[in-house]
């Protein structure tokens, strides 16, 4: 085997020529794709059930917005705040949560994550008053800070840059899959489940719903490695040759800052923060008010409204991985976000304008929902071509915690404008013009930074 400190000193072909001497040069590039399908296999699944699981936990709200503020007698504003107060705590403890996954490891970390909000998802069924909504939203975005970052920086652990556009796909598609499995079953309990026990319908999906998140954290514990070394499934050469990618992957390309100082001091991660937030705005326009859309439509039935918000999820999935793909194929990533950054903002206005039409208004939020979604596998190889160390671990938290500021503003913003105009297509056009200045700012980035 060959020691991983002297990794650097060698190139990839001499590595492998030395790790696996009586393979062909033709076909070790087929045996390196092999080690990475093994790691895939093992680490995708497991981390998309987890993201789909805390997407749920995280927009279920929305489901529960149907019949939630009549029985509980809540305003528009008052839903569009709880909705994104979530995001204050998120923002407060998303860099320190960030650091201190870098430092003890992804599997006590996430662990700890999914456990504690889960919990706090559940204690949202008893919720009473709207000062206990916001609280109980507050803690639940302080307990979920850093899950969402911590994979993405754990992914760059295990994959070089030209291949995480994918990895990255195969994770964040969690979000559609959440929206094609969570919308009809969301529906589904609160129809089946009201009245049972005195409970209402949504009380008991916030309970049923953070099952999963808890048994997956529990879980997280036994299955997930902290990084390469600590795979127990990985042959020692395996393990080399893996080590060896991202040795070589931090070595290319543009120099690279490495302290926590440096993430918070350059100004490309201040952009990138601002194009994550533009991106973000149209994330939670879609998430928290996709049933309400619907609804808007003529649809009334809960368990309808579910399986109708499904397909721009449906859809959203195929395309998100068919963009990751060309991106990490022709290596070009600009363009990439920003045609479908401007395809999700075009697709929410003209949700808006055929919002009186079942069949052209979903037409329109499949493209939006799809263009939108299809921007974040792109988007989150950025921060790893400019820093490494302690700085990604900062700088992928700083991006995240500002952009998803925009989950407190997204959904206040459009509640607030329902309440003035007695409409929610104000606040969609916003959202929608967020995602075009979304796409404008990706182009601004220096194309050899953003490029492999």
């Amino acid at each position: 085997m060959i020691d991983a400190k002297e990794l650097s000193h060698l190139d990839l072909e001499n590595i492998m020529s030395a790790t696996f001497p009586d393979v062909a040069t033709s076909d070790r590039q087929k045996l390196e794709d092999s080690i990475y399908a093994k790691v895939t296999l093992r680490l995708l699944p497991f981390l998309f059930l987890c993201y789909a699981a805390a997407y749920l936990d995280r927009v279920n709200v929305g489901f529960a917005k149907l019949s939630m503020l009549n029985d509980l007698q809540f305003s528009e504003t008052v839903f569009g705040l709880g909705a994104g107060i979530f995001f204050i705590g998120y923002f407060l403890f998303e860099v320190p949560s960030n650091v201190i996954m870098h430092r003890v490891g992804a599997r006590v970390w996430i662990a700890r994550i999914m456990i504690t909000w889960s919990i706090l998802s559940a204690a949202t069924m008893f919720v009473t008053t709207p000062t206990a909504f916001y609280i109980i939203r507050f803690l639940l975005g302080v307990a979920e800070a850093g899950f969402f970052p911590g994979i993405v920086l754990y992914l760059t652990y295990w994959f070089p840059t030209a291949r995480r556009s994918r990895m990255n796909a195969l994770f964040m598609i969690g979000i559609p899959v959440a929206g094609v499995l969570g919308g009809p079953l969301s529906g589904w309990i609160m129809n089946h489940f009201a009245g049972v026990n005195g409970w209402h319908g949504w009380q008991w999906m916030f309970l049923l719903e953070a099952i999963p998140s808890l048994l997956l954290g529990v879980l997280c514990l036994a299955f997930l490695p902290n990084k390469i070394t600590n795979a127990k499934w990985l042959s020692d050469n395996e393990k080399a040759i893996l080590e060896a990618n991202i040795k070589a992957d931090a070595a290319s390309g543009v120099q690279k800052s490495h302290s926590v100082k440096d993430a918070f001091s350059n100004p490309k991660v201040w952009l990138m923060a601002a194009i994550y937030f533009c991106c973000m705005m149209g994330l939670y326009g879609i998430s928290f008010y996709l049933p309400t859309l619907v609804k808007a439509t003529g649809v009334k039935d809960a368990l309808d409204v579910g399986l109708l918000t499904a397909i721009p999820y449906s859809i959203a999935i195929v395309v998100t991985l068919l963009v990751a793909r060309s991106a990490d194929r022709t290596g070009e990533r600009r363009w990439h976000f920003a045609i479908a950054s401007a395809l999700g903002g075009i697709g929410l206005f003209l949700s808006t304008v055929w919002g009186d039409n079942v069949v052209l208004a979903l037409c329109a939020l499949s493209v939006g929902t799809a263009g939108m979604l299809s921007t974040m596998p792109v988007f989150w190889t950025y921060p790893a071509a400019i820093l490494s160390g302690a700085a990604v671990a900062a700088g992928i938290g700083l991006i995240n915690s500002v952009g998803n500021l925009a989950g407190f503003v997204s959904p206040f913003i459009v509640g607030w404008l329902k309440d003035v105009t007695g409409t929610t297509n104000t606040g969609m056009y916003f959202v929608a013009g967020a995602l075009v200045v979304g796409a404008i700012l990706a182009l601004l980035q220096p194309r050899a930074m953003v490029n492999k």
